[in-house]
């Protein structure tokens, strides 16, 4: 089977296309609106001649292409709200007051409660635009609810970057959510204007609460409330850092967040449910618009989040597919639905959940057929249990490389994880909707209710187990995106290597092991060069110095693997050995010299003519006197220090035309 011979997987390809040239370069909206009108006018000319003329030229195909690109482009533009002349971003004053409603309540950190707001009116004027609030968290207040509306004034502030290398972009992930600025306040500074419903999301949002509301007069302890929450309702955010560490740790996160799973078991259900409304008159599609209607105001009640939606989407397709009773090819249904998500979220694209998904299911429908020939057992059970490990091992192919790409750690008891909860799954989603709806009807069974936190109880038992075996859990595994690419290659080698075994299958595959074993040697390069790096930590100073394939730590520090940013440098930069030491006065590197200037202020080294000086827990200096005694090429401050001392050496920095990093605003200082 030729897969890449099914059009709309082309057109999908192209969309996706169109979408990362949108994305990465900066193409003016009217421009992609015009290039789009023309190929389509083209499109329309063509397709006129084709069927008055009868001839079919490539050229029509490329044409088609180009234009499924276009439009890739103009979605992608369309939706950036940013680009829009009433974007808050476009203000010209400083805003007085700000008004917003709430979106969606995201976990909370440490210090705030956070939630995503729509802006509405920034003084007087309309504007559209997001951002992420966040709330000084307040025990003897209430939380706030979405759709709730709200007046501040609290002013917009940027979203910093990442200040040290490798470490989670958070700046960069909300801006592929179009969220560009973020509003701190207290519930001092907060003015309620309405709590009245407004969106579709926001009744779901009030359904969501009554349901608590229900459950919290059964015995539920907080984990199992927070499992139900996750499993049935798509809400993460009360869940306990240990219960979601054990989730990860087990290799069965993916359980809780709803997606294709879950949407799977439930059209299952409602498919079953209402197969008797097939003897009357109208039945079959009544019954499909049902099922859809259904399935889609579950997606609503479970927050409609990217997987969930994604999973309405394909599984609405096979509904519909299922009523015309048409063998629908899985990979044109798995196409249909990433065409018309990606049209109406193209950012989606970027999203880790939507990536990992898709090749799951991808790899599950190439690779499962394959792997359960292996072995024919005789019993149902062992049938039924090699069935689930095959569909395992084969979901593990399809994520294992982008997961460690994103995650760099590999669950070796992923398979008996999925072992158990693939068929807990099924149980739990279906007994979950039943206790639900009694509980809104005051008719749920205590036994029924102590019997259900039980399997939850049960399932976080086990993971907690699997994830205590931390022997077989990988972690600190460097897999760059070169990695991830020709390990696809490879793996789609061997599928078509098995389907078709001939010569240009062997050649394929001895190419994609070639392209691996060359992005082996290439990063090996690329990482075997020097590095000096001034690291950000707050009230630390932290340098290190890698030589090749080893990490030379220097800090203050009580333990640098309490902190990740170490680890996560060291992980992508291939490291094999961290060592730690003291900090020193003076470091050489590359006959470069960087003079650490501390609190005692002593820099009087005559005999020593630095390149760079590092000041750090806050030094009484006077910076002019430094800079003229030792004349040095550039001036670094690091987290260790007193935001008005750097801020004073900045203006001294900048009068005499000396460059200034401060690792606070900047980032990390490297010398390569």
């Amino acid at each position: 089977m030729k897969i890449l011979n099914f059009t709309v997987i082309k057109l999908s390809t192209c969309l996706c296309i169109g979408i990362l040239l949108a994305y990465y370069i900066a193409i003016p909206v009217i421009w992609s609106l015009y290039s789009s009108l023309i190929l389509f006018l083209l499109l329309t000319v063509f397709l006129f001649l084709s069927r008055t003329q009868f001839i079919q030229t490539i050229w029509f195909g490329v044409l088609v292409y180009f234009t499924t690109i276009s439009i890739g482009i103009v979605s992608t533009n369309i939706h950036n709200q940013k680009l829009g002349k009433n974007h808050y971003i476009h203000l010209k004053h400083t805003p007085k007051q700000i008004t917003f409603r709430i979106k969606e309540i995201l976990k909370p950190g440490n210090y705030n409660d956070k939630y995503v707001v729509d802006i509405l009116q920034v003084d007087a004027e309309s504007v559209i635009g997001k951002a992420l609030l966040n709330i000084q968290k307040d025990s003897l207040q209430r939380k706030l609810e979405v759709d709730a509306i709200i007046l501040t004034t609290e002013g917009f502030q940027e979203i910093s970057h990442t200040l040290n290398p490798e470490q989670f972009d958070y700046k960069n992930y909300l801006e592929k959510q179009y969220i560009y600025h973020q509003i701190y306040a207290t519930n001092d500074k907060l003015f309620r204007v309405s709590d009245t419903k407004h969106t579709l999301i926001g009744y779901a949002s009030l359904l969501r609460n009554t349901i608590n509301k229900k459950l919290k007069k059964y015995d539920f302890t907080a984990d199992e409330l927070s499992i139900i929450n996750a499993l049935i309702l798509g809400q993460r955010q009360n869940i306990s850092k240990s219960v979601y560490t054990n989730y990860v740790n087990a290799g069965a996160i993916h359980i809780l967040a709803v997606s294709g799973l879950h949407v799977g078991i439930l059209l299952l259900l409602l498919n079953t449910l209402f197969t008797p409304l097939e003897k009357i008159p109208n039945g079959k599609i009544m019954k499909m618009i049902i099922i859809l209607i259904l399935l889609w105001c579950y997606a609503l009640l479970a927050g409609a989040s990217a997987s969930i939606i994604r999973a309405a989407t394909m599984f609405s397709i096979v509904a519909v597919g299922m009523h015309l009773k048409r063998p629908s090819n899985i990979y044109n249904t798995l196409a249909i639905s990433i065409f018309f998500i990606l049209l109406f979220k193209p950012l989606f694209l970027f999203d880790v959940g939507f990536q990992l998904s898709y090749l799951a299911v991808l790899a599950i429908v190439s690779m499962q057929p394959i792997l359960y020939k292996f072995w024919k057992p005789r019993f149902w059970l062992s049938d039924k249990l090699w069935q689930i490990t095959t569909v395992t091992i084969a979901a593990q192919f399809g994520v294992l490389p982008i997961s460690l790409f994103y995650f760099h750690q590999f669950p070796g008891l992923f398979w008996l994880s999925n072992i158990v909860v693939i068929p807990l799954i099924g149980i739990i989603l279906g007994s979950g909707i039943l206790v639900i709806l009694l509980a809104l009807l005051n008719a749920l069974p205590s036994f029924l209710a102590t019997g259900f936190g039980s399997i939850i109880r049960f399932m976080n038992t086990f993971f907690e187990w699997i994830a205590s075996k931390e022997q077989f859990l990988f972690q600190g595994i460097s897999f760059p995106i070169l990695y991830v690419l020709t390990s696809y290659f490879i793996i789609t080698a061997l599928v078509r290597l098995h389907v078709k075994r001939n010569y240009k299958a062997l050649v394929f595959l001895c190419l994609a092991i070639l392209g691996f074993q060359i992005a082996i040697l290439y990063t090996r390069h690329q990482n075997s060069t020097d590095t000096f790096i001034v690291f950000h930590k707050s009230r630390n100073t932290v340098i290190g110095l890698k030589r090749n394939r080893m990490l030379q730590v220097f800090h203050n520090l009580d333990s640098i693997t309490a902190n990740k940013t170490i680890p996560t440098f060291a992980v992508a930069n291939f490291t094999e050995t961290i060592t730690e030491d003291t900090l020193q006065d003076l470091f050489f590197f590359r006959n470069k010299k960087i003079l650490l200037v501390d609190s005692l202020g002593i820099y009087n080294i005559k005999s020593i003519k630095a390149d760079y000086v590092l000041l750090r827990n806050s030094p009484k200096i006077n910076l002019e006197r430094l800079i003229d005694s030792l004349k040095p090429k550039g001036i670094i401050a690091d987290g260790s220090n007193y935001k008005s001392y750097v801020a004073r050496w900045e203006k001294t920095c900048k009068k005499r035309k000396l460059p200034f990093h401060q690792t606070g605003k900047k980032g990390a200082f490297i010398l390569e």
